[in-house]
C-alpha cells in the first residue's frame, strides 16, 4: 500500500532505519499509522514488528506530556512548567559547576539521537558546561568494531559496502549475530545470498532461527570468537589458501599475525571453543572456495573483554584471503541501535569531536573551535568511558545531565549503576516515556519523538537519511535541541544552540568537513533525493558536480597514511571471568524480536507484550534436569554480582554449558544485574557476553519480576 498523502521517513528503532511512511489519524491511542514504503531500498516495504507498531508509544497514553520535578516536600516527582524544570536543571548544573569544577557534571547521551541532537549535545558539553565527562551508550553497542576498524582500515564505518552487496557475495560468515530477530527485515539479504549460490556460515552458540538458515552452523563456547578466528586462519595458511598478492601489494605487518595465527592449531582450538576440527576445515573451504567473501560481526564477538582483538582477528581473515579492498568483498559490522553510526561521529564520545576527529588531536580541535567560534584551549581533553562514567556517579561525577538513554536496564552491572545514580547530587533526564532511569531524576524533561521532529540519521551501511517531521507533538513536549537551546541560554550562552535542526545540519557539516567521518557535500535536499547519501561526501568547488557519496569503501586504497590494510597480530587469551565450581554455567545475553533494548519504549506496546511479556531463562534439557527445574518454573541465575529470577524456558537449541537471557526488562528479572563490567583495554567495551553464574531453582510462577509497561 503507498499513499501520497502520508509523509516518508524511517523506523524509530534499529540501524536498519527501515523506510516507512506515516499518515496522521488524529486517534488518542495511535496518532498516525504506518503506511508501506517500497522506494526505500534497505527494506523495501518490509517491517518488523516493532516498526509497525511504533505509532502506538506516540500516544498519551504511554509517554510523558509535561516536565516532572521532585518535589523537596514529599520527594514525589510533580508536574511543573517548562520555565520551572528548565530553571532546575539549570541550577543543578550551575551549583554543581561552581562548587566542585566542570567536570562535576556528566552527560550521557544516546545512540538513538538524531545526528543533530548528538551534534549539539556534544558541543553544549564542551562549550557551556566546559566538561570532559561525555560518552553514550553507543559504547555499549560496536566500539569494537570501531577500534577494529580503525587499526585495520584507517577508518570506521560500519559496512564498508551498501546492504545490497550482501547477496551478491559468494559466502558470508555471520558473527555473533541473530537477524531474524534483531533486524528482521534484512534476513531477506541471506535467503537472497542462498538463493544466488552463495553460502552462508553462522557462528553463534545457540542455534537461533538465523543459524537454522545457514550452509553451516559453529557454536562455540562464549567468549571463544578469538580462537576460533585464529584457528580458521591457521587453516588458511596450513592448507595454502592465503591471497600472497593481496598481501603483498595491499597490507603491512602479515608475519607478526600470521605467527600469531600458527600457534593456534586446530585441535587446540576444539578444545578451547568445543567446535570440531572437521566443521573448522568445512568453514574454510566453504569462505576460500568461493571467489569472493564477507566477514559480519555483531555485539557477539565485540562484547567482550577482548572485543578488539576479536574483530581484528577476523579482519585478519578477510585480510589474509584477498576478502577486503575488493568488491563484494570485506569485513563489516552490523550496528545496533538506530543512530549508533552517526551518534559517535559527531562528538557524542568521550574522546571525539564531529566528523570523528580525535579531541586530543590538535588539528581537529582548531578546526572545530573555529566552527564553535571558542578558543581550542577552552576545550576539555578526553573523559571518561561509558562504564567509567556511570560508576563514578556520586564520587567524582556529581550531576548527570542524561538523554535518550536508560542505563538502570541496559548498563552492565546494573544495581551497581542503579545505586551511582541515586548517589548524585542532582539528576536530570530528557526522554520520551517515564523509564527506569527517568523515574529516579530530581528533573524530567518530556522530549520530542521521532514522528514530531525532523532530522538525520545515519544507517549501518553509512547511509545517511532524513526523517521528516509527520505530527505535531502534545502541548507539553519540547525537542532536545529546543531544551539545549534554552539550558545553553540559561547558562550565558545565547547564541550557538538553534533549535532548528537544519541549522544545527549546516554547522554540523562545516564541522566536520575534512574529517574522517566528512558530511560537508550533504545536505537535506540531497538526502531527500536520493533516498540518502553515504559519507564520506566532501564539498566541492563552486560551479563543480557534487561529490556523489561513496557507498563503497577502500577500493583503491584503505584509509591508512600510506594506503595499506594492517594486520593486527593477536593470541587468544580467557574471558575476564572463567566458570569454576562455583560457577559453572556461561550466561550470555542478547535481543528478543519483539523487544528492543531497554524496553522503555517497547514494553508499552500491547501487541508487543503480548508476544514476550517478559524474561525467560534458554537452557539445555540436561542442564534443566541437572538442577531439576522444567518448562516455565523459575530458575535464579547467581553471578558474582547479583542474582536474576525468570521462568526456564527449554530448548536442545542452546548448548549445554550455556544460558541465554534477554536484557529488555527491569525488576527481578534483570540480566544486566549478572554481566561483568569488565572493560576491552582498547574500546572500553563491557563484558555483556560472557560471565560465570550458577542456577538455582525458584519453583513455580516465576515472573521475573516484570511490571505493568504503564505502572510507573
Amino acid at each position: 500500500m503507498s499513499d501520497a498523502t502520508a509523509v516518508p521517513t524511517h523506523c524509530p528503532y534499529c540501524a536498519l532505519q527501515c523506510g516507512m511512511s506515516l499518515r496522521p489519524t488524529g486517534t488518542p491511542e495511535a496518532p498516525a499509522e504506518v503506511v508501506e514504503r517500497t522506494d526505500f531500498p534497505v527494506n523495501r516495504g518490509a517491517l518488523c514488528g516493532k516498526g509497525r507498531t511504533a505509532p502506538s508509544v506516540l500516544s498519551s497514553r504511554v509517554r510523558l506530556t509535561g516536565p516532572l520535578v521532585r518535589s523537596p516536600d514529599t520527594g514525589a516527582l510533580v508536574p511543573a512548567s517548562w520555565e520551572e524544570a528548565l530553571a532546575a536543571v539549570a541550577d543543578g548544573l550551575r551549583r554543581t559547576r561552581a562548587d566542585h569544577g566542570p567536570d562535576a557534571v556528566g552527560v550521557f547521551g544516546g545512540g538513538g539521537l538524531t545526528n543533530e541532537k548528538a551534534y549539539s549535545l556534544g558541543k553544549f558539553a564542551r562549550v557551556v558546561l566546559g566538561t570532559s565527562q561525555i560518552d553514550y551508550n553507543g559504547r555499549f553497542c560496536m566500539s569494537s568494531a570501531a577500534a577494529a576498524h580503525q587499526r585495520a582500515f584507517g577508518l570506521d564505518r560500519g559496512l564498508p559496502f551498501p546492504l545490497e552487496d550482501v547477496p551478491r557475495t559468494g559466502c558470508v560468515i555471520l558473527v555473533g549475530s541473530n537477524l531474524a530477530e534483531t533486524m528482521p527485515p534484512a534476513l531477506r539479504y541471506l535467503t537472497e545470498l542462498r538463493e544466488n549460490g552463495g553460502k552462508l556460515i553462522v557462528v553463534d552458540p545457540r542455534r537461533t532461527r538465523t543459524a537454522e538458515q545457514a550452509d553451516l552452523h559453529l557454536a562455540p563456547r562464549p567468549g571463544t570468537d578469538l580462537a576460533l578466528a585464529l584457528g580458521l586462519l591457521h587453516l588458511v595458511v596450513a592448507e595454502g589458501r592465503v591471497d600472497e598478492e593481496f598481501v603483498r601489494e595491499r597490507t603491512a605487518g602479515w608475519e607478526e599475525a600470521r605467527a600469531g595465527a600458527m600457534s593456534h592449531w586446530p585441535e587446540q582450538v576444539e578444545r578451547i571453543t568445543g567446535v570440531s576440527v572437521p566443521l573448522l576445515r568445512e568453514a574454510v573451504a566453504l569462505f576460500c572456495g568461493a571467489p569472493t567473501g564477507m566477514v559480519l560481526t555483531a555485539r557477539g564477538p565485540e562484547q567482550q573483554s577482548k572485543g578488539t582483538d576479536t574483530v581484528g582477528a577476523w579482519i585478519n581473515l578477510c585480510l589474509a584471503t584477498g576478502r577486503a579492498g575488493r568488491p563484494l568483498s570485506g569485513y563489516g559490522c552490523l550496528t545496533g541501535q538506530g543512530n549508533g553510526q552517526g551518534g559517535r561521529e559527531h562528538g557524542q564520545k568521550a574522546d571525539q569531536l564531529p566528523g570523528y576527529r580525535k579531541l586530543d588531536d590538535p588539528a581537529a580541535r582548531a578546526h572545530v573551535a573555529g566552527v564553535w567560534g571558542v578558543d581550542p584551549e577552552s576545550l576539555p581533553g578526553p573523559g571518561r568511558s561509558a562504564y567509567e562514567l556511570l560508576d563514578a556517579l556520586g564520587g567524582d561525577v556529581k550531576a548527570l545531565l542524561l538523554m535518550g538513554s536508560n542505563p538502570v536496564v541496559s548498563a552492565p552491572r546494573a544495581a551497581h549503576v542503579e545505586g551511582r545514580l541515586r548517589s548524585l547530587d542532582f539528576l536530570a533526564v530528557a526522554d520520551v516515556v517515564l523509564s527506569e532511569t527517568a523515574a529516579l531524576a530530581d528533573v524530567v524533561l518530556p522530549v520530542t519523538q521521532w514522528a514530531e521532529e525532523t532530522g538525520t540519521m545515519t544507517n549501518l551501511e553509512g547511509r545517511v537519511l532524513l526523517r521528516r517531521r509527520a505530527l505535531d507533538p502534545p502541548a507539553g513536549v519540547r525537542s532536545d535541541l529546543e531544551v539545549l537551546h534554552g539550558l545553553a541560554g540559561l547558562l550565558g550562552h545565547g547564541k550557538g544552540f538553534p533549535a532548528d535542526p537544519e541549522e544545527v545540519f549546516e554547522e554540523l557539516r562545516r564541522a566536520s568537513a575534512g574529517g574522517p567521518a566528512d558530511y560537508a557535500g550533504i545536505d537535506y535536499r540531497r538526502v531527500e533525493e536520493e533516498r540518502g547519501v553515504f559519507w564520506p561526501c566532501p564539498a566541492t568547488p563552486e560551479g563543480a558536480a557534487p561529490h556523489p557519496g561513496t557507498p563503497r569503501l577502500f577500493l583503491d586504497r584503505f584509509a591508512t597514511p600510506d594506503g595499506r590494510a594492517r594486520f593486527v597480530p593477536v593470541t587468544h587469551r580467557a574471558a575476564a571471568e572463567e566458570t569454576d565450581a562455583e560457577y559453572p554455567v556461561v550466561l550470555t545475553t542478547g535481543r528478543v524480536v519483539s523487544q528492543y533494548q531497554s524496553g522503555a519504549q517497547t514494553r508499552r506496546v500491547d501487541e508487543l507484550n503480548a508476544a514476550a511479556p517478559g524474561p525467560f531463562v534458554e537452557l539445555h534439557p540436561r542442564l534443566a534436569e541437572r538442577i531439576g527445574v522444567a518448562e516455565g518454573e523459575g530458575v535464579t541465575v547467581v553471578s558474582r554480582r547479583g542474582r536474576a529470577v525468570a521462568p526456564a524456558r527449554i530448548t536442545a537449541s542452546i548448548r549445554p554449558d550455556t544460558v541465554f537471557m534477554p536484557f529488555h526488562w527491569a525488576g527481578e528479572g534483570r540480566a544486566n544485574t549478572l554481566v561483568n563490567p569488565a572493560l576491552d583495554p582498547v574500546s572500553r567495551m563491557p563484558e555483556f557476553k560472557v560471565c560465570a553464574v550458577r542456577l538455582e531453582r525458584a519453583g513455580n510462577a516465576a515472573t521475573g519480576g516484570r511490571t505493568s509497561p504503564r505502572s510507573r
